[in-house]
C-alpha cells in the first residue's frame, strides 16, 4: 500500500532529480555574467617604464560569457544578478563554433594591444610606424545578405574598383550605392584576394542610405618604438582598447590616474577614437563592485545604458583617446 508519506517522498525525489538534470545540463544559448574590474599595471610592460604611484590605477573590466542552464533558462531569478540571456546567434554567427569564436576574440584583443599602444606612443610624442591596410571585419549582422559571403576576419581592401584603406574610406565608397544595390567587394582572406559582390540594405537610421551590415575597424601594420608586451590570460575581444592605452601613457612617465581607481572600457582606432562594445550593462554593474572611483564608457548608447546600472559610480562618456585624458585632468586628484 503507498501511503501519503512515501507518495510525498517519491515526488521530493523525483523533483529534486529534476531539478539536479536542469541545473547540470546547458543549453544552446549563453548568459553574459558581470566580472570585477582587475587592474592593468602587472599585465602591460613598457620598455623603459617610469614606475607609477601605488595609489590609484587603470582598471579595465570584461564580461564572463558561458552556456546558460536549463533551470537558468526557465527560471530567471535563479541568474546570477546583472547577467543577461543572449541567443547562440548572438555570440556565434551560423557556421562558427564557441572555440572558433574564443580565437577570433584572443585576435580582436591582439589587434586592440597593438592599436592602443600606439596611440599612446604617438600621444606622448614618439614616433609609430603605422600603415592602414584596409577595413578589418569584426561582425556581420546575421539578418543580411552579406551574412553568406562575408566573415569576421576578412579585410576589405577595395569597393567598386576603388581602393579601400580605412574603415571612413569604405563609408565613403559606399556614399554612392543605393540600398538594395549590389556592390563589389575586394576583400583579403588569409592572406588571399578576393572578388566578392553582396547586396546592400538600408540603414536602420536612414532609409536612403545603403550599408553593408558589418562592423568594422582598421586594419593596419603597426612598428612601435619601443617594445610592449601585454598578457590578459585568456580574455579575448577588443574592448580593452581604452585601458591599454591609458595604462601605456601612464608607463611612460604621465599622472593619467591622478591617485583614482579609473575604470574603462572601449574599443579604441588608430586615429585615437573610441567605439562602443558589448556587454556594457554586465561591464557597469563588475565596475560598480569593485569600488572603482570613475568608469569611462563609449558616449552614445554605452554611455545611457551604463548611467541605469551605475548606482552611484560616476559614468564619464568619452569618444577619443584624448578626452579621456583631458578628463581625468580636469577631476579632483585624490
Amino acid at each position: 500500500m503507498i501511503t501519503s508519506r512515501r507518495l510525498a517522498l517519491s515526488g521530493a525525489a523525483l523533483l529534486a532529480v529534476v531539478v539536479f538534470a536542469l541545473w547540470t545540463t546547458s543549453t544552446g544559448d549563453y548568459l553574459y555574467v558581470p566580472n570585477e574590474a582587475r587592474p592593468v599595471a602587472g599585465k602591460i610592460e613598457v620598455e623603459g617604464d617610469k614606475g607609477e604611484d601605488e595609489a590609484g590605477g587603470i582598471y579595465f573590466i570584461d564580461v564572463r560569457v558561458r552556456k546558460v542552464r536549463r533551470l537558468e533558462q526557465l527560471l530567471p531569478f535563479m541568474r546570477p544578478e546583472g547577467a543577461t540571456l543572449v541567443p547562440a546567434h548572438a555570440v556565434t554567427p551560423p557556421g562558427q563554433t564557441f572555440a572558433q569564436w574564443r580565437v577570433q576574440a584572443r585576435q580582436d584583443m591582439e589587434r586592440s594591444e597593438q592599436i592602443a599602444a600606439a596611440v599612446a606612443f604617438r600621444e606622448a610624442g614618439l614616433d609609430v610606424d603605422a600603415t592602414p591596410r584596409g577595413a578589418l571585419v569584426e561582425a556581420v549582422a546575421i539578418d543580411v545578405p552579406a551574412a553568406k559571403t562575408l566573415r569576421g576576419g576578412d579585410v576589405i581592401v577595395g569597393v567598386e574598383g576603388r581602393p579601400v584603406l580605412t574603415p571612413g574610406g569604405l563609408i565613403e565608397s559606399m556614399g554612392k550605392i543605393a540600398p538594395g544595390e549590389p556592390v563589389r567587394l575586394r576583400l583579403r582572406r588569409n592572406g588571399k584576394l578576393l572578388d566578392r559582390s553582396v547586396t546592400t540594405v538600408a540603414a536602420p537610421d536612414d532609409a536612403k542610405r545603403a550599408i553593408i551590415g558589418i562592423r568594422v575597424s582598421q586594419d593596419a601594420k603597426i612598428r612601435l618604438p619601443r617594445d610592449v608586451t601585454i598578457d590578459l590570460g585568456d580574455v579575448g575581444g577588443a574592448s580593452a582598447g581604452l585601458p591599454f592605452a591609458l595604462e601605456v601613457y601612464q608607463q611612460l612617465g604621465r599622472d593619467v590616474d591622478r591617485g583614482l581607481r579609473v575604470a574603462a572600457t572601449g574599443e579604441i582606432q588608430l586615429d585615437g577614437s573610441v567605439s562602443g562594445v558589448g556587454g556594457i550593462k554586465q561591464k557597469t554593474v563588475g565596475v560598480r563592485r569593485s569600488g572603482a572611483d570613475v568608469f569611462l564608457v563609449p558616449a552614445g548608447e554605452n554611455a545611457s545604458t551604463a548611467r541605469r546600472y551605475a548606482g552611484t559610480l560616476r559614468i564619464v562618456p568619452v569618444e577619443s583617446f584624448r578626452q579621456a585624458l583631458h578628463v581625468l585632468e580636469t577631476l579632483p586628484q585624490k
